[in-house]
Protein backbone atom coordinates (compact mmCIF):
# COMPACT_ATOMS: atom_id res chain seq x y z
CA UNK A 1 0.00 0.00 0.00
CA UNK A 2 1.04 3.14 -0.79
CA UNK A 3 1.81 5.61 1.64
CA UNK A 4 -0.12 8.65 0.60
CA UNK A 5 0.83 12.45 0.69
CA UNK A 6 -0.67 15.43 -0.75
CA UNK A 7 -0.64 19.68 -1.96
CA UNK A 8 -3.72 21.43 -1.00
CA UNK A 9 -4.38 24.84 -2.87
CA UNK A 10 -6.49 26.87 -4.12
CA UNK A 11 -5.79 26.73 -7.25
CA UNK A 12 -3.97 23.73 -7.35
CA UNK A 13 -3.40 22.98 -11.41
CA UNK A 14 0.04 24.24 -11.83
CA UNK A 15 1.73 22.91 -9.14
CA UNK A 16 4.73 20.61 -9.93
CA UNK A 17 4.89 18.83 -6.42
CA UNK A 18 3.41 16.01 -7.38
CA UNK A 19 5.80 15.36 -10.27
CA UNK A 20 8.64 16.34 -8.12
CA UNK A 21 7.56 13.89 -4.65
CA UNK A 22 7.37 10.97 -7.22
CA UNK A 23 10.85 11.42 -8.87
CA UNK A 24 12.51 12.01 -5.17
CA UNK A 25 10.34 8.13 -4.67
CA UNK A 26 11.67 6.50 -7.45
CA UNK A 27 15.69 7.91 -6.80
CA UNK A 28 15.21 6.75 -3.05
CA UNK A 29 13.22 3.58 -3.84
CA UNK A 30 9.52 4.30 -1.95
CA UNK A 31 6.30 3.42 -3.03
CA UNK A 32 4.43 6.92 -2.68
CA UNK A 33 1.21 8.26 -3.71
CA UNK A 34 1.14 12.17 -4.10
CA UNK A 35 -2.01 14.01 -5.77
CA UNK A 36 -3.10 17.74 -5.98
CA UNK A 37 -6.03 18.83 -3.60
CA UNK A 38 -7.93 21.63 -4.42
CA UNK A 39 -9.76 22.86 -1.18
CA UNK A 40 -12.91 25.69 -1.25
CA UNK A 41 -11.11 29.22 -0.41
CA UNK A 42 -13.94 28.56 3.11
CA UNK A 43 -13.08 24.71 3.16
CA UNK A 44 -9.41 24.28 3.92
CA UNK A 45 -9.62 23.17 7.90
CA UNK A 46 -12.14 20.52 6.76
CA UNK A 47 -9.92 19.19 3.43
CA UNK A 48 -6.93 19.01 6.13
CA UNK A 49 -8.89 16.97 8.59
CA UNK A 50 -10.41 14.72 5.80
CA UNK A 51 -7.39 13.37 4.22
CA UNK A 52 -5.71 12.75 7.52
CA UNK A 53 -8.51 11.02 9.00
CA UNK A 54 -8.20 8.70 5.73
CA UNK A 55 -4.46 7.63 6.88
CA UNK A 56 -2.57 10.46 4.68
CA UNK A 57 0.78 11.03 6.07
CA UNK A 58 1.94 14.85 5.19
CA UNK A 59 0.68 17.33 2.75
CA UNK A 60 2.22 20.74 1.45
CA UNK A 61 0.14 23.68 1.84
CA UNK A 62 0.34 26.27 -1.22
CA UNK A 63 -1.45 29.26 -1.93
CA UNK A 64 -3.80 30.76 -0.35
CA UNK A 65 -3.98 28.67 2.86
CA UNK A 66 -0.22 28.44 4.15
CA UNK A 67 -1.49 31.54 7.10
CA UNK A 68 -4.67 29.18 7.64
CA UNK A 69 -2.15 26.11 7.66
CA UNK A 70 -0.23 27.95 10.58
CA UNK A 71 -3.14 29.10 12.82
CA UNK A 72 -4.13 25.20 12.50
CA UNK A 73 -1.47 23.58 13.67
CA UNK A 74 -0.62 22.19 17.03
CA UNK A 75 2.98 22.03 17.02
CA UNK A 76 5.11 24.27 14.78
CA UNK A 77 8.97 24.44 14.08
CA UNK A 78 10.82 27.46 15.08
CA UNK A 79 11.16 28.39 11.41
CA UNK A 80 7.63 27.76 10.83
CA UNK A 81 6.72 30.52 13.97
CA UNK A 82 8.91 33.06 12.61
CA UNK A 83 7.84 32.79 8.96
CA UNK A 84 3.89 33.12 10.28
CA UNK A 85 3.66 30.35 7.11
CA UNK A 86 3.16 26.57 7.45
CA UNK A 87 3.65 24.44 3.81
CA UNK A 88 4.48 21.44 5.15
CA UNK A 89 1.65 19.59 7.52
CA UNK A 90 2.05 15.77 8.94
CA UNK A 91 0.24 14.20 12.12
CA UNK A 92 2.57 12.92 15.15
CA UNK A 93 1.54 11.73 18.36
CA UNK A 94 -2.31 12.57 17.44
CA UNK A 95 -1.32 16.65 16.90
CA UNK A 96 -0.84 18.62 13.65
CA UNK A 97 2.81 19.46 12.98
CA UNK A 98 3.78 22.90 10.75
CA UNK A 99 6.95 23.61 9.10
CA UNK A 100 7.63 26.13 6.95
CA UNK A 101 10.60 24.34 4.05
CA UNK A 102 10.39 27.43 1.91
CA UNK A 103 13.49 29.65 3.48
CA UNK A 104 15.63 26.75 3.88
CA UNK A 105 14.67 25.84 0.12
CA UNK A 106 16.03 29.02 -0.75
CA UNK A 107 19.08 28.49 0.87
CA UNK A 108 19.72 24.76 -0.74
CA UNK A 109 18.84 26.55 -4.21
CA UNK A 110 21.58 29.18 -3.28
CA UNK A 111 24.37 26.47 -2.78
CA UNK A 112 23.59 24.44 -5.63
CA UNK A 113 24.44 27.40 -7.60
CA UNK A 114 27.83 27.31 -5.63
CA UNK A 115 27.11 31.12 -4.88
CA UNK A 116 28.37 32.29 -1.04
CA UNK A 117 26.04 33.55 1.85
CA UNK A 118 28.78 33.16 4.52
CA UNK A 119 29.12 36.69 5.65
CA UNK A 120 27.09 38.38 3.09
CA UNK A 121 24.81 41.73 1.97
CA UNK A 122 21.80 40.38 0.82
CA UNK A 123 18.88 42.78 -0.68
CA UNK A 124 15.12 41.05 -1.17
CA UNK A 125 13.16 43.36 -2.64
CA UNK A 126 9.19 43.12 -1.48
CA UNK A 127 7.80 42.59 1.85
CA UNK A 128 4.96 40.11 1.95
CA UNK A 129 5.13 36.47 2.86
CA UNK A 130 7.42 35.20 0.65
CA UNK A 131 9.86 37.12 2.12
CA UNK A 132 8.54 36.90 5.92
CA UNK A 133 9.47 32.74 5.26
CA UNK A 134 13.46 33.01 3.90
CA UNK A 135 14.77 35.65 6.68
CA UNK A 136 15.56 33.18 9.37
CA UNK A 137 17.21 30.45 6.81
CA UNK A 138 19.23 33.19 5.23
CA UNK A 139 20.64 34.16 8.20
CA UNK A 140 21.18 30.92 9.54
CA UNK A 141 22.94 30.17 6.68
CA UNK A 142 25.65 33.06 7.15
CA UNK A 143 24.08 35.94 5.95
CA UNK A 144 25.11 39.32 8.27
CA UNK A 145 22.52 41.69 6.65
CA UNK A 146 19.25 42.34 5.02
CA UNK A 147 18.10 45.02 3.67
CA UNK A 148 14.23 44.59 2.78
CA UNK A 149 12.89 47.01 -0.24
CA UNK A 150 9.19 47.45 -0.74
CA UNK A 151 7.12 50.02 -2.34
CA UNK A 152 5.31 50.56 0.60
CA UNK A 153 7.99 51.38 3.18
CA UNK A 154 5.89 50.83 6.80
CA UNK A 155 5.61 47.36 5.37
CA UNK A 156 9.05 46.95 5.22
CA UNK A 157 10.06 48.31 8.57
CA UNK A 158 7.09 46.42 9.85
CA UNK A 159 8.68 43.05 8.81
CA UNK A 160 11.75 44.40 10.24
CA UNK A 161 10.62 44.86 13.72
CA UNK A 162 8.73 41.46 13.87
CA UNK A 163 11.87 39.77 12.50
CA UNK A 164 14.52 41.58 14.49
CA UNK A 165 14.42 39.67 17.22
CA UNK A 166 14.48 36.12 15.53
CA UNK A 167 17.56 36.89 14.06
CA UNK A 168 19.90 38.98 16.37
CA UNK A 169 23.24 37.65 14.78
CA UNK A 170 21.94 40.08 11.72
CA UNK A 171 21.34 43.56 10.64
CA UNK A 172 17.84 43.89 9.25
CA UNK A 173 17.07 47.35 7.49
CA UNK A 174 14.04 48.58 5.54
CA UNK A 175 14.29 51.02 2.45
CA UNK A 176 11.39 52.29 0.06
CA UNK A 177 12.00 50.54 -3.55
CA UNK A 178 12.34 54.40 -4.94
CA UNK A 179 15.50 54.68 -2.62
CA UNK A 180 16.93 51.70 -3.84
CA UNK A 181 20.85 52.01 -4.12
CA UNK A 182 24.45 50.29 -2.74
CA UNK A 183 26.18 47.41 -3.05
CA UNK A 184 25.22 43.84 -2.42
CA UNK A 185 26.27 40.32 -2.89
CA UNK A 186 22.83 38.95 -4.11
CA UNK A 187 19.69 40.74 -4.97
CA UNK A 188 16.70 37.96 -4.38
CA UNK A 189 13.08 39.10 -6.16
CA UNK A 190 10.18 38.19 -3.58
CA UNK A 191 7.42 40.01 -5.12
CA UNK A 192 4.96 38.74 -7.39
CA UNK A 193 6.32 41.46 -10.51
CA UNK A 194 7.33 39.00 -13.06
CA UNK A 195 4.07 37.09 -12.55
CA UNK A 196 1.23 39.79 -12.58
CA UNK A 197 3.95 41.08 -15.52
CA UNK A 198 4.97 44.13 -14.00
CA UNK A 199 8.35 45.76 -14.63
CA UNK A 200 10.42 46.00 -11.63
CA UNK A 201 13.04 48.76 -12.62
CA UNK A 202 16.45 48.85 -11.06
CA UNK A 203 18.35 52.17 -11.03
CA UNK A 204 21.85 52.06 -12.00
CA UNK A 205 23.27 52.88 -9.02
CA UNK A 206 22.37 49.48 -7.09
CA UNK A 207 25.41 47.27 -7.47
CA UNK A 208 25.19 43.41 -6.93
CA UNK A 209 27.03 40.24 -7.74
CA UNK A 210 24.30 37.75 -8.10
CA UNK A 211 20.67 38.06 -8.63
CA UNK A 212 17.55 35.23 -7.86
CA UNK A 213 14.22 35.70 -8.81
CA UNK A 214 11.58 33.03 -6.75
CA UNK A 215 9.64 32.77 -9.40
CA UNK A 216 10.16 30.54 -12.26
CA UNK A 217 8.70 29.94 -15.79
CA UNK A 218 7.66 33.38 -16.05
CA UNK A 219 9.38 36.14 -18.22
CA UNK A 220 11.48 38.72 -15.65
CA UNK A 221 12.27 42.06 -16.10
CA UNK A 222 14.71 41.71 -13.11
CA UNK A 223 16.80 39.09 -14.61
CA UNK A 224 17.02 40.52 -17.85
CA UNK A 225 18.42 43.51 -16.47
CA UNK A 226 20.87 41.29 -14.08
CA UNK A 227 21.79 39.85 -17.44
CA UNK A 228 22.37 43.16 -19.08
CA UNK A 229 24.86 43.47 -16.38
CA UNK A 230 26.70 40.05 -17.11
CA UNK A 231 25.66 39.70 -13.45
CA UNK A 232 25.21 35.11 -12.64
CA UNK A 233 21.33 34.72 -12.23
CA UNK A 234 19.14 32.17 -11.73
CA UNK A 235 15.16 31.73 -11.39
CA UNK A 236 13.05 30.27 -8.54
CA UNK A 237 12.81 26.37 -9.90
CA UNK A 238 15.46 25.35 -7.70
CA UNK A 239 14.26 26.80 -4.85
CA UNK A 240 11.24 24.84 -5.34
CA UNK A 241 12.84 21.89 -5.85
CA UNK A 242 14.93 22.66 -2.97
CA UNK A 243 11.71 22.94 -0.36
CA UNK A 244 10.15 20.21 -1.69
CA UNK A 245 13.44 18.07 -0.68
CA UNK A 246 12.95 19.49 2.66
CA UNK A 247 9.44 18.43 3.09
CA UNK A 248 9.93 14.79 1.38
CA UNK A 249 12.72 14.39 3.95
CA UNK A 250 10.54 15.55 6.98
CA UNK A 251 8.18 12.74 6.23
CA UNK A 252 10.36 9.98 5.32
CA UNK A 253 13.64 10.40 6.79
CA UNK A 254 15.66 10.28 3.59
CA UNK A 255 17.01 13.65 1.68
CA UNK A 256 17.43 13.26 -1.98
CA UNK A 257 20.19 15.30 -3.67
CA UNK A 258 19.07 18.64 -4.99
CA UNK A 259 21.66 19.19 -7.73
CA UNK A 260 19.83 15.65 -9.30
CA UNK A 261 17.04 17.28 -10.26
CA UNK A 262 18.38 20.90 -11.01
Amino acid sequence: MSKQFAVIGNPIEQSRSPELHHAFAQKTGLDIQYSKRLAPLDGFKDSVERFFAEGGIGMNVTVPFKEQAFAQCAVLTERAKIAGAVNTLWMQDGQLHGDNTDGQGLVNAIHALDWSLENTDILIIGAGGATRGVIYPLVQAGVKKIVIANRTLARAEQLVVDLKAAVPNAELQAIALNDLNGDFDLVINATSASLSGEALVLPENLQFKHAYEMAYGKPSTFLDQAKARHVPTSEGFGMLVGQAIESFSIWNGVKPELKDFL
